[in-house]
This record gives structure tokens, sequence and C-alpha cells, in this order.
């Protein structure tokens, strides 16, 4: 069931990304007047296929899944071909410059847009995340050095507000990425606020593939342990717990969070456990006995409760407008100095990842819900639009490097040349294909 949800979620997330990219470029090449031959979802052979429109354009699916085309009608792909003197203004080498740039930017851009909309929806329905409120550190950790105990809240990193902790870990690793320091705005339980400091020194020894906020010492603060579920036919369901319940002890012995409380379920052995706490205005008092979980291999009650503090965060329509055209920048900007820092030795070329991958995350954000699975997209979809825009010949960012230079020059590029970076280019995309189909084996191995 895994593998085809995997494989489901994987289609349901590259597929309409694939299709928003050849839009932009169809949409602006039948803006521009440029006749479009032939759309196709999927590279190579033609396995199915369909004429719309008054130019009888052909609608196609190619067998192969990952990527898709827009052809035009472009007479270096018919040389010794007549074009009907009809279609010649219509033919995609006699347009401007600025036009051939603006049909080529177009795919990335669609994808840019998308991941602003998909954003944007997420942050005006609202998504419940964990809050920036930390939990004790060990000492010989930096957050404990930069003066963080616990409890803290922190409400901004480098002067940019923060409200969860996915807000606060991307603009730590931010930081990290451009190796400074990361300056946390921390508000104390009991009131007031200071800045605890993460020098560059300490974030510099940081590998970004790892946790980085685990290797820090910020680990989200826990919540005390309250019912959230409780599983029919369970133990928990036949001693009487109900959702709601917080649960103050076990055996008489206090429990802080949730993590307490599965520790103490986990070390019975099956040992019947007194549960009290707090229902409502007044208490309860149950005699619990766990059962043996033979997938999970631990002791169990079969109940889910909460374990770290949250927060639901919304925004206007402005708002959430501007923070998915924001987060959309940075993700762009992040992903490119990381392509530096591989280019540069200073990252690992196991970043690299390829189609099994995306795989197996989409599988597992599908699985966590539709919240993380469209954030997921999103991601994707800033991902391909970057990816898109190397200038690497055969890409979208190779072709708008030909049409800069004839910007810079007043004349395009010699024919010969442009043959020559095709197959450049193709090599090139090859090597970086295989490459990330072994980091993808390595994973799994």
């Amino acid at each position: 069931m895994n593998f085809i949800t995997t494989v489901l979620a994987f289609l349901l997330a590259l597929g309409p990304l694939i299709i928003f990219h050849e839009l932009g470029h169809y949409a602006v090449a039948r803006l521009c007047g440029v006749k479009v031959l032939r759309f196709s979802v999927g590279m190579g052979k033609v396995v199915w296929s369909r004429r719309f429109g008054p130019d009888q354009t052909e609608w196609a699916v190619s067998a192969l899944p990952l990527g898709g085309y827009v052809k035009m009608l472009d007479a270096r792909e018919t040389p010794g071909v007549e074009i009907d003197p009809a279609d010649l203004k219509r033919e995609f080498t006699s347009q401007s410059v600025w036009r051939r740039i603006a049909i080529v930017a177009a795919g990335p851009l669609a994808n840019f847009i998308l991941a602003i909309a998909l954003l944007a929806a997420l942050a005006m329905a609202g998504t419940s995340e964990p809050s920036t409120r930390v939990r004790a550190a060990a000492e010989t950790s930096a957050a404990y050095q930069a003066g963080l105990r616990g409890g803290e809240k922190v409400v901004a990193v480098n002067g940019t507000p923060v409200a969860s902790w996915p807000e606060m870990r991307w603009e730590i690793l931010q930081a990290i990425v451009d190796k400074r320091d990361a300056r946390l705005d921390v508000a104390q339980p009991q009131g007031g606020q200071f800045a605890a400091i993460l020098p560059a020194s300490k974030l510099a020894a940081l590998n970004v593939e790892s946790d980085v906020m685990a290797a820090l010492g910020l680990e989200m603060a826990l919540t005390r342990p309250v019912i959230e579920q409780v599983i029919a036919g369970g133990p928990g369901e036949r001693a009487g717990l109900q959702t709601g319940d917080v649960i103050a002890t076990v055996d008489g012995k206090p429990v802080a969070d949730g993590m307490a409380l599965i520790a103490a379920v986990r070390a019975s052995q099956g040992r019947p456990l007194a549960l009290a706490g707090e229902r409502g205005a007044g208490g309860f008092a149950v005699t619990v006995a766990p059962v043996f979980d033979q997938k999970a291999k631990v002791w169990a009650i079969r109940v889910a409760t909460s374990m770290i503090e949250r927060v639901t965060i919304t925004a206007g329509p402005l708002e959430a407008v501007a923070k998915g055209a924001r987060k959309t920048w940075d993700t762009s900007v992040l992903s490119l100095k990381m392509i530096g820092k591989m280019i540069t030795g200073e990252v690992s070329l196991k970043n690299v990842t390829g189609p099994i991958t995306i795989a197996d995350y989409a599988g597992q954000t599908a699985r966590l819900g539709p919240e993380v699975f469209l954030g997921f997209i999103a991601f994707v979809s800033i991902s391909l639009g970057v990816m898109n825009l190397l200038p690497i010949p055969m890409l979208d960012g190779g072709h708008l490097l030909y049409y800069s230079l004839e910007v810079l020059t007043g004349r395009p590029l010699p024919e010969r040349i442009g043959a020559y970076a095709q197959r450049a280019g193709m090599g090139l995309l090859a090597l970086l294909m295989a490459l990330a189909v072994f980091n993808d084996l390595a994973r799994l191995l």
C-alpha cells in the first residue's frame, strides 16, 4: 500500500508541475503569435495524442514521464523544408529576441507563480506548526552557551520575525549557508527579552544535510500529555480514557510531557498502570494494561497524546501572497547558493537528488496530510524553476544565455557553436541524472 501511495503521490506532484511549466511556454508563445505544433507531457515516443484548435495543435502524452515539451514551428528543425508563406511570421526564430526570451522564460516563471499561489493558499487557510518555544538544552550545546535555558520563545532570527519552528529553522539554515551569526531575539517565560547569539564559528561546523537544530541544542518544547485520540478497542478505551484528558501521574509519579508518558508505558512490560489527571473541571483515575504492539515492537495503550507546543498561523490575502513570494525568493536564492557550494566543493554532491528521492518524499508527505503535501509540491515547483534557469544547454537557462549573448552582440549564436553546446549540455545532463540516481539508490541501500 505504501508503494502505491508513493507512486500516486509522485505522479500527482510531478505531473501537474510539468504541465504548468509547459503551459507557461505555450501561453506566451500563443500571445506572441508563434504557431505551436505539439504540447507533450512526457518525453520520447508519443503514446497518445489528439489535435485541437484552428492550428490543429497536437496534445500528446509521451512514453517517458520525466519532463515535457512544447514544439513550435521552427525552421531549424526542418532544414530544406519550405514553410507555408502564411506561417512565416509565426515561425519561432523569426520572432524578435525579446519575444523568444519571454517564451523561454515563461516556463520557469510559471513554476514560481504556482509555488507562490500554493504557499499563499496555505497561509490563508492557516497551518498548525510547532511553536518556537525551546526546551532545556545540554550545557555543552551552542544554545545553552547562548543563554537559552528552556521555556524561552524565539520571536526573530537576524531581524526576521518567526512564528513557527520551520520558519526559525529556515532562517538559521540561511545563516549557516551565508556563514554569519544567527541572532535570536528571545522572549523569556517570566517576561523580558534578550538576544542569543549563535556564532558563525559554531554554525560553520554544521552539515546542512543533518539535523542542524538538534546539533545546536535547539529542541521543541514539549507539552503536558493531553489525550488527542483514543483508538477504538484499545486498552485506553477499555480503561475509560477520553479525548481531552490530561495525564498528570503514572503510578503516583508526575509525568511532565508526552515523551515521559510514552517512556513509562514502554517500561511497564505489560504491567497495569495507574493513571490519574484532569478531566474538564474535575479529575479522573483509571488503571490501564498496556499491550504489545507487534509492528512497532513496543508496549502501548493505543492513545495519541500531544507532544509539542503548536501554533496556528494564518494570514490575510495580501500578507499571504507577500509571504509566498518571499519564501519562493528565499528558497530560490538558497538553492542557487547550495549549487554554488557543490561546485566549489563546500557541500557534498550527495545533495544532488533524483526522481527516486522525490517519489519517496512525495509518498511521505502525502501520508502526513494535504497541508504538508501541498507544501512539498510548492518546494518541488521552486526547484524545477531554479533548475530550468541554470545556464546549461538543453535547459531553458541555456537558451536564455544564447539570447542574452544575442542582445549583447546584436547577432544570434552561430549554429555550429550552438550544436556543440547542445551536445555538451546533453552530456552534462546525463552525468547529473546518473549522479542523482546513484545518490537515490545509495540512500535506499
